[in-house]
Parts: structure tokens; sequence; C-alpha cells
């Protein structure tokens, strides 16, 4: 027998607690099979509960099997219930991660966007329309490759913004760019393990290809992008690039280099995977088009509006060759069914009514203001530094001579109010940049961009 005890203040009905202590005493051993448990009535009498709730736990154990009642006998024990062994709880230490609402410092983090400025107000609209006005197939299930209101919308716009050639066919709605490249790296390395992809590269993207078990070739970056004579002699799945604003080095590539890069998938035969995250932020001249859309079949687009809007949405998107259009899909639907249908409706009436080209005009106001009193910051605050990186996106790149940022000194500068990503951090080959760090400002005010550029310049003064 066991005792069962029943606690009045718990949040856990009468019923659960009689259930879950004659369960955990059956798996435990505590009660034997065979064993006769006190009738309903008798229980109900010695807890001082209804009779009816203990018929209520009972009848639940019976039904799962962990009861049986014999006739005129009463209620036993079921055969079969015990475990054969004593099921331990493994615990692994992870790491502790920070709460965000408890950062004590000025985080210079790039690819943060200023989330305080999303349109709450139209997107909240929208979101009451459609759900209010849409058939009730919206509230189904979707195809695979995305709402077509949604891709028609993105057809016209890219093209327009872009300059990508596209059917609405081509392109597939995903959980954000990472799933996208997840997808890709799956699909295309199958016979191919290899990846060639830039260094420096950021890591999340690094991750992912390793993650997925594949060998990465690096191949060096300079200011102007990918160095094309860099390339693997051996044809690799694929080479990934993001030309338009290089992260993190931030440059921008070339005719030149994008058309030797095409010429290389064209010999190699092999596809060009183009990352395209913040090229509509581009403050001196016109952004430069895609790669894309010079050589639609040989390159694979990758979009998201996690940096234009909100990471919140996980709306990213993939533009595909028509030849891997059905291998595409085919992984996408097992990977999640399908992006959420209400969602992408919403953005793509925000996109169709222009919402989304007036978001990123005052964007691109506070981006380049912001950009300008974090560069004034840095040239008043460092003689010597050198600011690299084309004016556009939502970071660029200092370079202070003759300080080396390894690990110990970034822990110091962070315990110190400011946090900075050195370049170091997101090299495959180490030692070319340990006088660089990464500094992003779309998520910071400007009286946060002027305080840590001050700070960090005080804990630099300290070290010499």
């Amino acid at each position: 027998m066991i005792f069962i005890t029943i606690d009045r203040s718990s949040s856990i009905s009468l019923t659960q607690q009689i259930y879950d202590q004659v369960r955990n005493g059956i798996l435990e051993k505590q009660l034997k099979e065979g064993d006769r448990l006190a009738s309903s009535r008798e229980l109900a009498s010695s807890i001082g509960v209804s009779r009816n709730i203990v018929l209520e736990a009972y009848e639940r154990l019976i039904a799962e099997g962990y009861l049986e009642v014999r006739p005129k006998s009463g209620t036993f024990v079921a055969r079969g219930t015990s475990l054969s062994f004593t099921e331990n709880t493994r615990r692994k230490e992870t790491p502790k991660k920070i709460d965000a609402n408890k950062k004590r410092y000025i985080d210079f983090k790039a690819g943060n966007p200023a989330i305080d400025y999303f349109p709450r107000k139209k997107w909240a609209q929208l979101t009451k329309e459609i759900c209010l006005h849409s058939s009730e197939a919206v509230f189904g299930y979707g195809e695979a490759s995305g709402m077509k209101e949604l891709k028609n919308a993105l057809v016209d716009y890219l093209k327009r913004v872009r300059g990508v050639q596209c059917r609405a066919e081509q392109i597939f709605i995903t959980s954000g760019a990472t799933q996208g490249l997840k997808l890709i790296t799956e699909m295309l390395g199958r016979g191919n393990k290899t990846i060639a992809v830039e260094d420096p590269v950021t890591y999340e993207m690094r991750n992912i290809f390793t993650f997925s078990n594949r060998q990465i070739i690096p191949v060096p970056v300079d200011e102007n992008g990918i160095d094309p004579s860099g390339l693997p002699k051996q044809s690799p799945s694929f080479v990934f690039v993001i030309p338009s604003h290089q992260f993190p080095l931030g440059g921008i590539l070339s005719i030149q280099r994008r058309l030797q890069l095409i010429e290389y998938a064209k010999k190699m035969d092999c596809y060009i995977v183009e990352d395209d995250y913040d090229s509509e932020f581009t403050y001196e001249g016109a952004p430069v088009p895609s790669i894309q859309g010079i050589a639609p079949n040989h390159v694979i687009y990758v979009g998201t509006f996690s940096k234009i809007l909100s990471p919140g949405l996980r709306i990213g998107y993939v533009i595909l060759p028509e030849e891997l259009i059905s291998d595409f899909e085919q992984l996408k639907w097992f990977s999640d069914r399908h992006t959420s249908s209400l969602e992408q409706l919403v953005l793509a009436r925000f996109i169709r009514e222009g919402y989304l080209d007036r978001h990123v005009r005052k964007m691109k106001k506070i981006y380049k203001e912001k950009r300008e009193r974090l560069v004034l910051a840095i040239q008043q605050n460092f003689e010597y530094a050198t600011i690299i990186g084309k004016s556009a996106g939502m970071h660029l790149v200092v370079e202070i001579p003759d300080t080396d940022f390894h690990s110990t000194f970034i822990h110091k500068i962070e315990e110190n109010g400011v946090k900075v990503y050195p370049i170091e951090q997101y090299s495959l080959v180490k030692g070319k940049h340990k006088s660089r760090i990464v500094m992003g400002y779309g998520g910071l005010s400007l009286e946060q961009i002027e305080k840590g550029v001050r700070l960090l310049r005080e804990i630099l003064d300290t070290e010499k």
C-alpha cells in the first residue's frame, strides 16, 4: 500500500493528485502487480474527499491499463505495469543565457534593426482586416512554396528594387533566411559535400553549413568582397556570397568580380548562393543590382525581412533556378509544411500598397543618421582609427592599429559596459584581422552610440 495525501492549496485538481500518486506508486514498484487497492469508498473516507473524485481517478487508471477490476474481489494493480529499471533524471549543464532585459552594456551587435520603429499600427490594421475578411481556406493548410499573393508581390518588388528576374513559381517563402540556407545546403550537398564560403563570414551561416556535415572551403575576402582568384580548383556544391554588403567587412562586389564569379559557376557546373540581407539600406548612390539578375540559371537568391521589418516575423524567401523547384518543394514540405499564411498575406498587402517602400525610406534616413553619428564619434575618439565598409547596411568595421581584440580583452570591454565583436571570431583563417571590430548601430539610440564609443576609448586608454 501507499499513503495518499491531498494538498487542497495546490492548483492541481484532487482527481489528478490521486491519479499521479497511484500511477507513480505502480511505476516505482511501491505498488506491485496483483496488489489490491483500497475501495473507492474506503480511500475517499480516509483522505477526506468525495467518493466521485476517487472513482474518477480509478476509472482513468483502469482505462490506461494500470488497474484492473476483478468481479466480487476489488481493484488490483494490473500485470505488466512495473518498470524493470529506475528512471534517473539526466541533466546536462548548459551555458547560462543572459536575460536581454538585464544587459548592463551597450551592445554594438550587427544586424539588430531598430525594432522600436516597427509599423505596429499599420501591421495590426492589416492583420485585423485579413482575419475578418479572408476566406476559410486561409486558416487551413497552405502550399509549401508559400502564398501566391506574397510571391506575386515579391516578383514585382524584387525586380524593381534588386533587379531580380523570376516567376512566382520560382519563389519559396521560408521561416527566415536561416531555414532557406539550411534547405539549400541539404538539397545541394547530397553528392558534393564541399562549400566555398567567404572568409570572414557570419558565424550563423558557418554553423548552418558545419551542422549539416559539410566541408567549408574558405575563400579570402577584402574590402571589395570575395576574391574569385581564391576559389577552389575542384567544383564545390555551391559558392556562398554576400555581394551587396559583405558581412562583416562591408564591401560591395564589383561588376568585374561578379562576372568572374558567374564564369566560375558555369565552368564548374555549380550554383552561386547569393545572400541579400540588407541591400535596401544604401546611403550613397543606388544599391548595386543582384547577381541573380545577371545569371538567374546559376544563382540561388536568398532574402529576408528580418532586417527590413522585424526578426520576429520570421519570413524569408528563396528564389531558385527552374530545375531545382521540385526538389526544394519536397524538402520545404517535410521541414514545416508551410510558413504562416496569415503573416504572408499581411506582408503581401504591406508590399503591394506601398507601405514597405515608405518604411524603407524612413529607416534609411534613421540609419544614415546613426551611421554618421557613429563615424563622427569614432573620428573624435580614435585619431588613428580606420573605418572600413561602404556606406550601407547597419554596421561598419573599425580598425584600430596596434590593438589586439583577443577574447580576454573583449571580455574586459564587456565588463566595462560595451560589447563589440572582433572580426577574428568570424574568420576561418585566423590572424588576419586582429585589430578590427564590427560595430552595429541599427538597434542603438544616438546617445548610446556616443556613450559606447566614449567608453570604448576609455577602456583602450587603460591598456596603453
